[in-house]
């Protein structure tokens, strides 16, 4: 099992790093409302940019915040399971609902992605971000159904190890 360790420290990783990207995103802000304000101006590519930052945010913590189990559940039956009733649980999730969504989500937008390459697509709005920002933004949704689909494998196999312990 140590491989499984291995292959969630990168979802870990990119987890902890994203994090710091909200305080990036908190500065830009703050600078958006002081030119906005203070001084009259301001730039559409400097507002874009927080809202793509934070669009990067939720799709590269996902997997992070499955792996550290900070995920939305409904916990009020969940936590009165016992540890192989929590693990049957988690392992149909993954393998009913998870698994499912994420290869369907990777299946759907890779033509999506692939034609925002292909075309060099950049903001609709005059002065906002330029190719190739909007693009790397819309990899990122393939590439976080493939952080979750991992992460789901990972939640699956440790479910079935705690039900084979516990039988």
């Amino acid at each position: 099992m140590r491989i499984l360790e291995l292959l969630e420290s990168v979802n870990v990783r990119i987890g902890r790093a994203v994090g710091w990207l909200t305080l990036v995103m908190v500065l830009i802000t703050f600078l958006i409302v002081v030119l906005r304000y203070a001084l009259d101006s301001g730039w559409i590519w400097l507002q874009e940019s927080v809202t793509w930052m934070h669009a990067a945010v939720f799709m590269l913590a996902a997997a992070y915040t499955l792996a550290r189990e900070d995920h939305v559940r409904v916990d009020i039956f969940y936590r009165r399971f016992s540890p192989s009733g929590r693990a049957l649980v988690d392992a149909a999730g993954a393998v009913f609902l998870l698994i499912p969504v994420t290869v369907f989500i990777i299946v759907v937008s890779w033509d999506y992605v692939l034609i925002s390459w292909q075309i060099h697509e950049s903001s609709p709005q005059a002065g906002g971000l330029a190719y190739p920002f909007p693009s790397m933004l819309k990899s990122l949704i393939p590439a976080m159904s493939l952080m979750l689909l991992l992460q789901g494998a990972i939640l699956l196999l440790r479910s079935i190890r705690q039900l084979r312990a516990g039988a």
